[in-house]
């Protein structure tokens, strides 16, 4: 049985829909403005782009 994913945005993002947001799984994400829309990853994908995400931080 498959749930609807969980949606999180940064708590620096406020009221300001001008974000994206990632799914409780980390394999999906989406823009706030256009939810319908979402990009999905495989995990290996997603560990792959966060890691590089940190590294730029």
């Amino acid at each position: 049985m498959s749930t609807a994913p969980r949606w999180r945005k940064s708590r620096h993002s406020g009221a300001n829909t001008n974000c994206v947001e990632i799914d409780s799984t980390l394999t999906a994400i989406r823009d706030t403005k256009n939810p319908a829309a979402v990009l999905r990853f495989s995990d290996a994908t997603m560990s792959r782009f966060l890691t590089r995400v940190a590294r730029q931080s």
